[in-house]
């Protein structure tokens, strides 16, 4: 069984020995003499940090034309990086030092070495191999659309974004690079948060219909800030919520640790003032599987009866701090028992018709779906829609790779998923082993995605660029633990 599993999730994949005899790795280094003569290609990790930093500094506050211009010059940037790296980086092997004095000078070996990546660690991962397949299917599913030239502008996006996490997942190697990401995107939620708490103290005018007009919250302010729209606020804030709260045990001093709470509670704050159902699902899934992951990392630290106790003790204060919740603020009790109203709430109403729809479109194409992207739906569902019931896209994830890809894809993409969950479980082992404060970005990362898939289950912000970046990066960021496999590291997968 375990040998199945392992088979499964790709944990022992000889990565080394399919790189050595796949056609694609002759797309790897053929420019490589050229980057070695090139200045600027010297500074390639610090050109690559800066274009994500642009990406996630500038995501709310720019249009989705200027950060499709980014996401562009990112991934013709990793392109070049491909054609021009050298085959021991690509086995995650570094340049000895005469080499690095050779290209850099030694005035920059060490802005060089702060890119290092831990040892053993491979530009290819199985999520890379996954995603590669997702794609594929991806442009299958284009070929055979019914609307084919809608589908191909859907596909050129899905492109950019899987490019972009390639990007992603080689400059986060560097525990620094990690950090220092993770604390742009932190210091951008702070300032988008910061003014979603304005509009709730001064009051803002709602851009849209986001509440039922006969529901008693109906004249409740749901802040929206920068983006424009309450959901895709909440998406957007579920990361940062996570990783603020753990920036405190990895952040170096006080007054940093000080900041990270600062963060915390006014991220928490303002994506809980957003009212969006989705968003606090999202909320719980990523904190609870926090506190779950935390326990697991502290256990080893632990006495006997906290070892037995911590996890159940988790799982029973969120829920005690939720049921209070719900008794005690009335805005909130009535949110949540709309959840449960079935079609008595407009909003659940709404998506139920969606559903009945899309699902209908998937029945009429199940292998392979319409092909990617909301201009592809934007074709075919007006062929499906209830009478007053248009949409952009399905609202849910799980509906939205089917009716793209089928179920091909949808199996693709579960696959995917399940490679992920494990690669980082897998990884967190390792890592909390070695004692290594790193681990507490993986663990947000894990917990992160299982929000966002929460609140992706109910709702279409996945698919927006402010957080569709955010989900390649968490994504990005298990990949970039992971280590070639050894012995021990097989040991520890056959425990799973």
């Amino acid at each position: 069984m375990s040998s199945f599993w392992q088979q499964l999730t790709l944990s022992t994949l000889p990565l080394q020995q399919w790189r050595e005899v796949s056609y694609l790795h002759f797309l790897v280094g053929p420019l490589r003499n050229w980057r070695r003569g090139s200045r600027l290609m010297q500074w390639a990790d610090w050109i690559g940090l800066g274009l994500i930093s642009l990406v996630f500094g500038l995501a709310p506050f720019v249009s989705n034309t200027l950060l499709a211009v980014l996401l562009s010059a990112s991934a013709i940037f990793w392109v070049l990086l491909t054609l021009s790296d050298d085959v021991r980086v690509d086995l995650g092997e570094r340049s000895s030092p005469e080499e690095s004095e050779t290209l850099s000078g030694r005035g920059k070996a060490a802005l060089v070495d702060w890119f290092a990546p831990a040892a053993g660690t491979p530009l290819v991962t199985p999520i890379h191999l996954l995603v590669l397949l997702y794609w594929g299917i991806s442009v299958v599913a284009t070929a055979f659309s019914p609307v084919k030239q809608a589908a191909l502008i859907g596909l050129n996006k899905l492109t950019l974004y899987l490019l972009f996490f390639a990007l992603m997942a080689r400059v986060l190697r560097s525990p620094r690079a990690r950090t220092w990401i993770i604390t742009v995107y932190l210091l951008v939620a702070l300032i988008v948060s910061v003014y979603g708490l304005q509009q709730w103290f001064s009051g803002t005018t709602a851009l849209a219909t986001w509440v039922d007009p006969m529901s008693p919250l109906s004249k409740t302010t749901r802040v929206y800030s920068f983006l424009g729209n309450p959901n895709l606020l909440a998406a957007y804030l579920i990361p940062s919520v996570v990783f603020s709260i753990l920036a405190i045990f990895i952040w170096p001093t006080w007054m940093t640790r000080g900041l990270a709470a600062v963060m915390a509670i006014v991220n928490g704050s303002c994506l809980v003032l957003t009212f969006s159902r989705g968003g606090w699902i999202g909320l719980m899934v990523a904190i609870l599987a926090m506190a779950l992951l935390l326990a697991h990392w502290w256990s080893v630290y632990l006495p006997r009866f906290w070892r037995t106790w911590a996890v159940p003790l988790v799982v029973a204060g969120a829920a005690s701090v939720l049921i209070l919740g719900v008794v005690f603020v009335e805005p909130l009790r009535d949110r949540v028992f709309s959840m449960f109203s079935g079609r008595g709430d407009s909003s659940n109403n709404y998506r139920i018709n969606v559903w009945q729809a899309v699902i209908e479109m998937i029945q009429d194409r199940p292998l392979l779906g319409i092909g990617p992207g909301n201009t592809a739906f934007n074709k075919i569902y007006p062929l499906y829609q209830r009478p007053r019931f248009s949409a952009l896209s399905a609202y849910s994830i799980i509906l939205e790779v089917a009716v793209e890809t089928g179920i091909i894809g949808l199996t693709c993409f579960l696959w995917l998923l399940l490679v992920i969950f494990t690669q980082g479980w897998t990884q967190l082992q390792r890592l909390r082993d070695r004692a290594d404060r790193q681990g507490y970005w993986l663990m947000g990362a894990i917990a992160t995605l299982l929000g966002l898939l929460g609140h992706g289950l109910f709702d279409t912000v996945l698919y927006r660029p402010d957080v569709n970046t955010l989900w390649w990066l968490m994504i990005a960021m298990i990949a970039s633990f992971s280590v070639r496999p050894t012995p021990s590291t097989i040991a520890i997968r056959s425990g799973l």
